[in-house]
């Protein structure tokens, strides 16, 4: 028997619920997990108020690291006693242990610890997905980057300055705008005071800039698409906000001949290939120090619903995770 954490019906944090569930044996291709940490992500939010259909009852979240404490029939990939990490379905994570599928883990290099891992796997790979797959970006480019302290935000900011970029950040408050700053955005917009597409056009003469990464979808969608330089590219890879308005095509065209794409992180992972190279990238860089991963909240998994009122509120800086 292992505690998960369930939900039975959506709606505001107080539908999750802490049980006592069955793990069982792990079957063909999957293997059982004991988890030493588990990540916190604002998607999650989406499957418990239902934005993202699940069958209920379901168990929530996408995101943890553990040691493989048996395999069934026909798993190869890994092996008992191996240090793993993953994100993906099926939902699931928020427990002590579990039963998966084996294709959706990663080997964990010793170099990364299990918090580590449970913070940055989601937010990682999404950060290489976005530097490295979405656009051609050359250095000395500039992007301008939504929620610039979160968890997501900290990763590419980073990343992105080992890549020669200048990266403008945008948050919701002087503290999140130190933050950003001390990770290494050129300059930061306080939205709250700034309007974020004039300022973006004062700091770029004008030209805006050929990439904007927007996880924060309906408040932020239209001062992104001003944003955005003559055939450049808006990235709405998140909706903290609500999700982005109908898009009329004519805009964009009036906007520069702007391209607009909605990316989800399971099609840049779904080949194991290309997902090993995006995680050998992400792991060795942070294991040598490049990139360093703020763990701000830490939460007993017992207190899920206390964790996500604390991510919907904003308070949130960096990221979070479940301690086990």
């Amino acid at each position: 028997m292992a505690k998960a954490v369930r939900f039975h019906q959506v709606g505001g944090p107080e539908v999750l619920s802490w049980e006592t569930v069955e793990v069982g044996t792990p079957g063909p291709g999957e293997v059982r997990i004991a988890h030493e940490a588990v990540g916190l992500n604002f998607a999650d939010t989406y499957f418990r108020t239902g934005l993202y259909p699940a069958p209920l009852p379901a168990g929530m979240g996408v995101e943890g690291a553990g040691v493989v404490q048996e395999v069934g029939p026909g798993v190869t990939s890994v092996a008992e006693g191996d240090r793993v990490t993953y994100t993906g379905s099926p939902l699931g994570a928020y427990s002590t242990e579990r039963v998966m599928p084996a294709e959706h883990l990663i080997k964990l290099p010793d170099a990364v610890s299990f918090e580590t891992a449970a913070a940055m796997t989601m937010r990682g790979l999404t950060s290489a997905y976005l530097l490295r797959r979405i656009w051609p970006l050359r250095s000395g480019d500039t992007v301008l980057l939504h929620a610039a302290a979160g968890g997501v935000g900290l990763i590419v900011t980073q990343w992105a300055k080992l890549l020669g970029l200048n990266v403008i950040g945008s948050v919701s408050t002087d503290e999140k705008a130190e933050v950003a700053r001390n990770h290494g955005c050129d300059e930061v917009i306080v939205y709250r005071r700034e309007d974020i597409a004039t300022r973006v056009r004062e700091l770029t003469d004008g030209a805006g800039v050929p990439v904007v990464f927007d996880s924060i979808g309906a408040t932020t969608f239209e001062s992104s698409l001003k944003s955005v330089a003559r055939r450049g590219l808006l990235v709405c890879f998140g909706t903290a906000s609500g999700p982005i308005p109908p898009i009329d095509a004519m805009q964009l065209a009036v906007n520069g001949s702007v391209f607009v794409t909605r990316p989800a992180l399971a099609d840049y992972i779904a080949d194991p290939a290309e997902r090993a190279v995006l995680a050998e990238e992400l792991f060795s860089m942070v294991a040598a120090g490049h990139i360093t991963i703020d763990i701000n909240q830490r939460y007993d998994l017992a207190d899920a619903v206390a964790a996500h009122r604390d991510l919907e509120s904003g308070r949130s800086i960096g990221s979070s995770v479940f301690t086990l």
